[in-house]
C-alpha cells in the first residue's frame, strides 16, 4: 500500500483544534492551502507537547542561528473553529520538529501510527545502533513548513485549546466533570 505526504509549505492555515465537548474532545491539527484541506487526529497531549516543543526550537534557533523570533502575539489571532468537513486523515503517532536554516523555517512532521506498536525487550542483551528504529517509511504524513510568526501563532492557539477543556480539581488536579468526580484526596468522596 502506498503512503501519502500532505505536504503543506507554507498553509494557508494551520491549526491545532477540538470537536466535541469538553471531556470527550477529539483533538486536530488542520492544514488548509492550495484547495486541500488535511485534518489528523491527535491526543491533548501530543498538542500540548507540540506547543512546548517548538518553543524550545524558536529559542533554540534563536541561540544557534540567531534567528530573529517575534514577540509572543499580544491580541487573540486565528481564534476561528476548525474548518468543515472535519475528517480525519489517520491518528498521529510521532511528531517531528526541525528547523531549516536556509529558509529560515519551521518544519513540523506528523506521522500516522502504525499497525503494530513496538514491543521493548529488557533483558541482559547488548544494545546495539542499529536496532534504533525509525518511523515507518510507509506511514502516512502531513508535513507543515512554517514562518517563526506563524509558529508562534500556532504555539498560542494550540495552548488555548488544551486549556479551554475542563477545570481541574484544587485538591487532586484531575479534569473536573460538569457532575464532579470521584476525589482520591477525599478517599473517594465526590467532590
Amino acid at each position: 500500500m502506498t503512503h501519502q505526504v500532505h505536504a503543506f509549505e507554507p498553509p494557508e492555515r494551520f491549526v491545532a483544534g477540538t470537536v466535541g465537548p469538553p471531556g470527550e474532545r477529539t483533538f486536530f491539527l488542520q492544514a488548509r492551502g492550495g484547495g486541500r484541506l488535511v485534518s489528523v487526529a491527535l491526543e491533548k497531549v501530543q498538542v500540548s507537547l507540540l506547543a512546548e516543543k517548538l518553543e524550545e526550537l524558536l529559542a533554540e534557533a534563536q541561540r544557534r542561528f540567531g534567528v530573529d523570533l517575534p514577540e509572543a502575539p499580544a491580541l487573540v489571532g486565528d481564534n476561528d473553529p476548525l474548518d468543515t468537513p472535519v475528517d480525519e486523515e489517520f491518528r498521529v503517532g510521532t511528531l517531528g520538529l526541525a528547523f531549516d536554516v536556509d529558509s529560515a523555517t519551521v518544519v513540523i512532521e506528523a506521522i500516522a501510527a502504525g499497525e503494530a506498536e513496538v514491543e521493548v525487550e529488557l533483558g541482559d542483551e547488548e544494545d546495539d545502533e542499529d536496532d534504533v528504529e525509525e518511523p515507518d517509511e510507509d506511514l502516512d504524513r502531513l508535513r507543515v513548513r512554517l514562518t517563526p510568526e506563524a509558529t508562534r501563532e500556532f504555539i498560542e492557539r494550540a495552548r488555548r485549546v488544551v486549556n479551554a477543556g475542563r477545570p481541574p480539581c484544587p485538591l487532586c488536579g484531575q479534569p473536573l466533570d460538569p457532575a464532579g468526580h470521584l476525589c482520591p484526596r477525599h478517599n473517594g468522596y465526590h467532590r
